[in-house]
């Protein structure tokens, strides 16, 4: 029996969708790859640096021919592509406004081997204030390659230029990796507005990034520095000197002025300080950080300066254990805004999780507190000694003092605490405290009155 023309269109036109082959049919041979873009063919706002006279050889310095693109680029503004190669850099890369120098790396990668978009960098050596290697004023963009510095030998660390500088309006930074930078990336002094870093990784020996003088919101996404980039013996690396070097001596993060910071997904690992506040002669900073770390650190977090209006760190994990006197959260006596820490997790072996001596605010809500080592005598994991403290809704996993309020404290707010065996509040301040719904400790506590 024959089927309505409607039905018979509906069980048509499934099989009319499938390919060749599964009809019984020979598949079309595949196209033949077409010719590799050049200046030529990819059009006037996207110029090949090949065609400049870059060579990809890892030998011949390409300096010159790369910033010939650039500048050709910077006309009318455009992209100069890096092809999958080595290109040695001896000197520094300006990227021209609305400029986008660009490599084929689609995200950061692994430790080795080197692969994809290559520069070999090795100007600035022994010059800290050397220009960087890659200096970005407005509107410009380096994007998709690595950076190895392959005269920086793991036995013989020597200190380098930044290979980052950015300056100006709306630049970025995005999909980078940085093998064995010692410094990684500058914002600033300079004014700059709306800096976006995104996804960067790599190890920094000396300074991961440096913020100052940022008068509208800038974003940092999902950096990570980590030791083990420069672990490859592919690269000269090693896992135990880099580890030692940036443990004694990386500040992973550092703050001087900006107005406004939205900081997301950030890691380092290990670090003398992981996240510096500090003041500088442009000023200090406010801002907002979330889904931040620390680990293998001396001091996970140090506060010396900050905008009245403060700080917001939610969902930190932090663990100090590298150096002398290891504690995770510092709060400088110059620090006079506000520090509020919300659901932050602070474990291993920390001589104490926060000390501040702030005269302004801090706020701990929701957080988990603990060490695997006891804490100095007559320390707690928390400890303040100025300004007022507020402690509500957090919990302490170790059998140890939980928190000093130490007599230079104005007035605290402890409240609907809880722990292993209780809340153990050492109270220098006497009815200054209100300590409320806190579960009772199960060891003895000192007691000292104002």
């Amino acid at each position: 029996m024959s089927c309505l023309p409607l039905r018979c269109a509906l069980i048509l036109a499934p099989m009319l969708l499938l390919p060749a082959a599964s009809r019984g049919q020979a598949p079309a041979p595949p196209a033949a790859p077409g010719p590799i873009p050049t200046a030529s063919s990819m059009g006037r706002d996207v110029l090949d640096a090949l065609a400049f006279g870059a060579k990809a050889d890892g030998v011949t310095d390409a300096t010159a021919a790369v910033q010939k693109a650039l500048d050709a680029a910077g006309k009318t503004g455009g992209i100069v592509r890096l092809p999958a190669g080595r290109y040695l850099v001896a000197g520094s890369l300006r990227i021209p406004v609305g400029v986008a120098l660009v490599g084929v790396q689609q995200a950061p990668v692994a430790i080795e081997p080197l692969i994809g978009t290559v520069v070999l960098a090795t100007g600035g050596r022994d010059r800290e204030d050397a220009p960087a290697l890659f200096e970005m004023g407005s509107s410009s963009v380096v994007q998709g390659l690595t950076v190895f510095y392959p005269e920086q030998k793991i036995q013989d660390i020597h200190p380098y230029a930044w290979t980052f500088h950015l300056q100006g309006f709306d630049n970025t930074v995005e999909n980078v990796t940085l093998i064995n930078s010692y410094n990684g990336i500058r914002i600033g002094p300079e004014p700059n507005v709306r800096h976006r870093i995104r996804s960067v990784v790599g190890c920094v020996l000396r300074r991961g990034l440096e913020l100052d003088n940022c008068t509208d919101i800038g974003r940092i996404e999902n950096v990570q520095w980590h030791n083990h980039w420069w672990s490859a013996t592919s690269v000269g690396g090693d896992w135990k000197v880099p580890f030692d070097y940036m443990a004694k001596h990386c500040e992973g993060f550092i703050f001087g002025r900006s107005d406004w910071e939205y900081v997301t997904n950030t890691f380092i690992f290990p670090t003398q300080i992981g996240y510096h506040f500090i003041a500088t002669p442009n000023g200090s900073m406010n801002g907002q950080l979330c889904g931040i770390g620390a680990d293998a650190a001396n001091r996970c977090v140090v506060v010396d300066a900050i905008q009245p209006m403060g700080l917001l760190i939610t969902n930190g994990q932090f663990v100090a254990f590298t150096g002398e006197n290891p504690i995770e959260v510092v709060i400088a006596a110059t620090a006079k805004g506000s520090v509020r820490l919300q659901n932050c997790d602070f474990w291993g072996p920390a001589a104490q999780n926060v000390v501040t001596h702030g005269p302004g605010f801090t706020s701990l809500s929701n957080c988990y507190f603990s060490s695997d080592h006891p804490v100095p005598p007559g320390k707690a994991l928390v400890e303040a000694d100025d300004g007022k403290l507020q402690v509500q809704g957090c919990s302490f996993g170790s059998d140890l003092p939980a928190i000093l309020l130490g007599k230079g404290l104005k007035h605290a707010i402890v409240t609907g605490n809880n722990g292993v065996k209780g809340v153990a509040i050492i109270n220098q301040i006497g009815d200054r405290a209100i300590l409320t719904a806190n579960e009772a400790a199960e060891i003895p506590v000192p007691t000292k009155k104002p």
